[in-house]
């Protein structure tokens, strides 16, 4: 089993209970399919578990595959300069199909970001790194496509995230 590299830390986007017993960390891009079909799913693990998961999102954009990926992981990183990540996270997921530069442009406008402000913050260098460190972990983490699921720092192969969440508390729980 590969292992999270580097784990969790004050640098990841993080929803839900700090203190949870479950982690789940997943590497996706924004442009890929099945990391389409899997936001709702994972909408649904997060609401099922609440204070019993804490959900990480890593950037794992392929760029070869998908020609809007790194300019979407960008978006979200200078979204979260302005405390407005996961708004951007969801609106991307929910209009995979529209990831134009004007499409991005216009999302930012819609979850109250200022676009001159935004336009500065998307070619600001830590937003940049901030992918590409995303990126560099998930290689090191074994990553070779999205999505990718980490559970407490344990990569995750199988194809029933809720039943392995309830299994890992059943046990954590004794």
């Amino acid at each position: 089993m590969a292992g999270l590299q580097p784990p969790v830390s004050e640098k990841d986007h993080i929803q839900g209970n700090e203190n949870a017993p479950v982690t789940l960390v997943e590497y996706g891009d924004y442009e890929c399919p099945y990391c389409g079909m899997a936001y709702p799913m994972i909408k649904k693990v997060q609401r099922h578990f609440a204070d019993d998961l804490r959900f990480v999102f890593r950037n794992f954009p392929l760029s070869e595959s998908h020609p809007h990926a790194v300019q979407a992981a960008e978006a979200t990183e200078a979204a979260g300069l302005r405390g407005k990540f996961w708004e951007m996270h969801d609106t991307l997921y929910e209009n995979q199909d529209a990831l134009e530069t004007d499409d991005i442009f216009l999302y930012s406008e819609r979850i109250g970001l200022k676009l001159d402000q935004f336009k500065k913050d998307l070619s600001n260098k830590d937003v940049i790194l901030k992918v590409q460190s995303d990126f560099k972990s998930g290689v090191r983490s074994g990553v070779n496509g999205t999505p990718n699921y980490f559970i407490n720092g344990f990569k995750y192969e199988g194809d029933n995230l809720t039943e392995a969440i309830t299994k890992i508390l059943s046990v954590v729980r004794g």
